[in-house]
């Protein structure tokens, strides 16, 4: 069984410690100094504790805080060359995490599914070791990248949760004008989603190719496709993208100019 600390139980760390917690390979030990962050995640740890100094005893040390509040942690964390430390901060390049450490780095960044076991996450082939690629298989389906498309692998799967929501938002209302009540719409846009999504990674035809397997001829789905291929949605899409993947870049700036 592999000891993982996931230090700061945010939104992100939180969503680690839960979809960890569902399975039996890892014993988590939940870092914060927030009582309420170690409340929401109570249930999910074998421990709870606001001394960062408890990352010592375990194998995988994951780094879930916030990019302006990296360095002070990593000055508080005595970490030995035997241990793994998995950074999530947005921007923070690799080589900044692995001066102030002797424990082998890998920068990653995953999503808010990993709390279900559907995570999508991008993971610097540097410095990524077995233990790190199991426990990223546990949570979710993971890539692996050079550090320089880290920038866009945040703008596609740590903000594309949002976007994807949004999506499902605006389907939803759609249901709704036309006479569905709220529950029904949103359960019908959302599994709908889910399972476009699943096809998407299980089937071998492109995406394409499964738009024209749903198009027939003169029906409903071609009639509303029609309307999607005669508006921007796709570059307002592409824009939304790459906002994400140049602010992620000026996060990356503030840190290699340390």
């Amino acid at each position: 069984m592999t000891r993982v600390s996931v230090i700061g139980c945010g939104n992100m760390g939180g969503a680690l410690v839960k979809g960890l917690g569902r399975t039996d390979e890892h014993r988590v030990t939940a870092i914060d100094l927030d009582p309420e962050a170690l409340e929401s995640v109570a249930d999910d740890a074998a421990e709870t504790t606001d001394d960062v100094a408890a990352a010592a005893e375990a194998d995988v040390v994951v780094l879930a805080v916030k990019p302006s509040i990296v360095e002070a942690v990593l000055a508080d964390l005595d970490l030995s060359a035997d241990q793994t430390l998995v950074s999530l901060a947005a921007g923070v390049p690799r080589s900044f995490v692995a001066a102030r450490t002797d424990a082998t780095v890998v920068r990653i960044m995953p999503n808010l599914a990993a709390e279900t076991g559907n995570m999508a996450a991008a993971a610097t082939a540097d410095g990524l070791t077995d233990e790190v690629r199991a426990l990223l298989d546990d949570v979710g389906e993971f890539i692996e990248v050079d550090e320089e498309l880290m920038d866009v692998s945040t703008a596609v799967n740590g903000s594309g949760p949002a976007f994807a929501f949004y999506l499902i938002d605006a389907v939803k209302t759609a249901g709704i004008e036309g006479g569905l009540d709220p529950d029904q719409a949103e359960t019908l846009a959302a599994q709908t989603f889910k399972g476009a999504a699943e096809t998407v990674l299980r089937d071998d035809r492109s995406v394409d190719e499964l738009i024209d397997a749903v198009c027939s001829p003169n029906g409903t789905t071609i009639e509303g496709m029609e309307v999607l291929w005669e508006s921007d949605a796709d570059d307002a899409v592409a824009d939304a993208v790459t906002a994400a993947e140049r602010r992620s870049a000026e996060l990356s700036e503030a840190f290699r100019d340390e």
